[in-house]
């Protein structure tokens, strides 16, 4: 069997950190499976679903290291899902009902005052053909719900309504369909709800595996039984569990919460996104994954807690700093070309200064620093400026070795005095107009002894 995974998210906004776990749990288990990624838009909801989110989304993936094999669009298969509808209709498990939400939302409440479950009591099957003439000559149009079922198979038996899975995070898991309301999959307008135009195309899409959020774990039991409907294997599914913010507060597409496109303006990198989406709330440690490769080695999706991850974003500023310092040119390169950090000297100034950046696009100023010198000029003391004199007058000529820096201070500690922080700070201070940075080491011979000496106080 081929492995078949899809993201199916509903193209109404940008997709967030907690989207993208979703997403990168189906990518790393069709990388490891050797298997397909089929990305689906859920778009059948005409009036919210925008183009301009899906190719968003594409985006955003891409950004991530995530390429799928097909991308489908649900808005263009109604008639795929028409003749799912037919089908289930002359089953006789797909049944039209005309009540108005007031009415059904007065009969919850009825059954609630009554210690019963608010569940849909079937209402409909009960109808004669007058009282529905009745309600079609008054306009009523109808909604389509699927008729749960019953599994006994055994009239003198009690009602068996237990849907049961293996779960590929969770285990084993169980959904009683008799605690739910059978479920509308056509509403009065037509228009489909979520649920059968998903449980339709992983038919036609040959999804083998369905691996998504863990509050989709009730609707499973429904699509289980309607897979059934239509004489179809159901998938393997797996659950796992959402991430929050530290408060425990849901993200949401339509507030933009920690979406890809802000972390993405934020600096930070895609690797590090990846690294914290897949990881936290698993038995993993979260750490800086270089490459998608590495991280589909660490991934297993029965590592996955139960529970919500919780998680903050401030994690993410930690991994991105520890990619950024173990960064290879090569893997920088273009970039730095767009930052205007290029020549002779690119790499070994992104050697020197990678160890000191929280984004990339610090290296902008670093670079800056290197080439024309401190952005702005520091204060001296009358004894430091003496110092500096001295100093300055001691720098060596070229051409220069690898321990220049070595060398340099070696002759200021000796005609000064000086050492430790009194001889360094007051150096490095001068010498890029900031009190830490990359070590002066590195930097000194990529400024040159002219570029040196032009920082003298």
């Amino acid at each position: 069997m081929t492995v078949t995974v899809r993201f199916a998210p509903s193209p109404t906004g940008r997709i967030h950190i907690g989207n993208a776990r979703t997403a990168l749990f189906n990518w790393l288990f069709a990388m490891n499976n050797k298997g397909r990624f089929i990305q689906r838009f859920d778009d059948t909801d005409i009036a919210r679903s925008k183009q301009e989110f899906s190719d968003a989304i594409l985006y955003d993936l891409h950004w991530l290291g995530i390429f799928p094999d097909a991308t489908e669009y649900q808005s263009r298969r109604f008639e795929v899902y028409d003749a799912a509808v037919e089908r289930l209709k002359a089953a006789g498990v797909l049944y039209a009902c005309y009540e108005t939400p007031e009415e059904l939302d007065l009969r919850r409440k009825v059954r609630r005052t009554r210690g019963l479950p608010p569940v849909y009591g079937r209402e409909a099957l009960a109808l004669s053909q007058e009282q529905i003439a009745e309600y079609q000559a008054d306009g009523r149009r109808p909604h389509w719900r699927f008729l749960l079922p019953n599994f006994s198979g055994d009239p003198l038996q009690p009602e068996r309504t237990e849907i049961h899975w293996h779960d590929l995070v969770r285990g084993e898991e169980t959904v009683d369909l008799a605690s739910l309301s059978d479920p509308v999959l056509l509403r009065e307008d037509g228009t489909y709800l979520y649920t059968l135009p998903s449980v339709v195309d992983d038919i036609e899409m040959g999804v083998s595996h369905v691996i998504r959020g863990d509050d989709h774990v009730t609707n499973t039991g429904v699509q289980i039984a309607l897979f059934q409907a239509l004489a179809a294997e159901p998938p393997v599914f797996g659950h796992h569990n959402l991430l929050t913010t530290a408060s425990g507060e849901g993200l949401s597409k339509r507030t933009g919460a920690l979406s890809i496109e802000s972390l993405r303006e934020d600096g930070i990198e895609p690797m590090a996104v990846a690294s914290l989406a897949v990881l936290v709330g698993t038995s993993e440690n979260v750490a800086a994954v270089p490459d998608m490769a590495e991280l589909a080695e660490r991934f297993d999706p029965a590592a996955t807690s139960k529970s919500a991850a919780k998680f903050d974003p401030d994690e993410l500023f930690v991994l991105n700093r520890a990619l950024l310092h173990h960064m290879p040119f090569s893997e920088v390169q273009d970039r730095l070309i767009v930052l205007g950090v290029s020549g002779e000297q690119a790499e070994p100034f992104w050697l020197a200064v990678r160890g000191n950046l929280d984004r990339l696009a610090d290296a902008v100023r670093w670079w800056r620093i290197l080439r024309e010198g401190p952005l702005e000029r520091p204060e001296f003391s009358d004894d430091d400026r003496d110092f500096l004199g001295q100093a300055f007058d001691l720098l060596p000529e070229e051409p220069w070795s690898g321990t220049i820096w070595k060398d340099w201070t070696g002759k200021i500690r000796e005609a000064t005095g000086r050492k430790g922080k009194a001889l360094f700070m007051p150096l490095r201070l001068a010498l890029t107009g900031l009190p830490s940075g990359p070590e002066l080491a590195d930097l000194l011979p990529l400024m040159g002894r002219e570029g040196t000496l032009a920082r003298r106080p």
